[in-house]
């Protein structure tokens, strides 16, 4: 079982490395329309369940991971930094001094002062889950967008695809090591993983029947702006006839 739940734990350390990596937030030296708040998010979450891997014995795969994570999402974040808009700019800013330095050196330095042994542990898993549920459930803005718009360009496939198996991979882990805090927010994520798919499925699929539509419609507008030209150029040679 050990050896079971260690190669569940290092598929779980890829899938959550094509994670962070799967977004693209800069096209064009533009965040577009990208928020960075999901960003924010993933970072406080990385952050502090490497804090939590590295204060509880045996969970070095959980802290490796999200050390990993807050590397790369501290990039994510900088390149909003540079390449948003000025209000987006200076929002991503405030969000990032608020929650990303102040709460997260506030969590270390609290437990480390107030708290030791198992309730140490326990009050960090407690935030870690439901920050993990903020993380899993800040993509709910862009499911919204994906419904008013009927459109998923904002909603990433890869993003939403490795939400769904990160989700299901650290579920399995969590079960097989019996680390709830591990499992409760991951099983959120692995439902809300099949929610995104399920609508980039529904609306890619109206998005690809719209394109179709107006491909078959461009065309018959093509013939029919070209019959008057054919009936025309046949009169004229009638014509040229009957003269002759």
């Amino acid at each position: 079982m050990t050896s079971l739940s260690f190669l569940v734990g290092v598929v779980g350390n890829i899938i959550s490395v094509l994670l962070f990596l799967s977004p693209l937030i800069v096209r064009h030296r533009s965040t577009e329309e990208f928020e960075s708040f999901p960003y924010i998010c993933t970072l406080l979450n990385s952050a502090l369940w490497t804090y939590y891997g590295v204060t509880k014995p045996g969970s070095l795969l959980v802290a490796t991971v999200n050390g990993f994570g807050i590397v790369v999402e501290l990039i994510y974040v900088a390149l909003f930094l540079i390449f948003a808009p000025p209000r987006i700019r200076a929002k991503t800013g405030i969000l990032f001094g608020v929650f990303d330095v102040g709460f997260v050196a506030a969590t270390v330095l609290g437990t480390q002062l107030i708290l030791d042994g198992e309730m140490r542990i326990d009050v960090i898993g407690f935030l870690c889950v439901g920050l993990n549920i903020l993380m899993y459930g800040s993509p709910l803005a862009a499911m919204r967008t994906v419904v008013t718009s009927k459109s998923v360009e904002f909603m990433p496939f890869l993003l939403s695809f490795f939400v769904f198996l990160n989700g299901a991979i650290w579920t399995l882990y969590a079960v097989l090591v019996k680390d709830y805090f591990l499992g409760v927010p991951n099983g959120i994520g692995f439902v809300l993983g099949i929610a995104q798919l399920l609508l980039y499925a529904i609306y890619s699929r109206e998005h690809n029947n719209k394109s179709s539509k107006t491909s078959s419609d461009e065309l018959e507008n093509g013939w029919q702006i070209r019959e008057p030209f054919v009936s025309s150029s046949t009169s004229t040679n009638m014509d040229e006839k009957n003269h002759v």
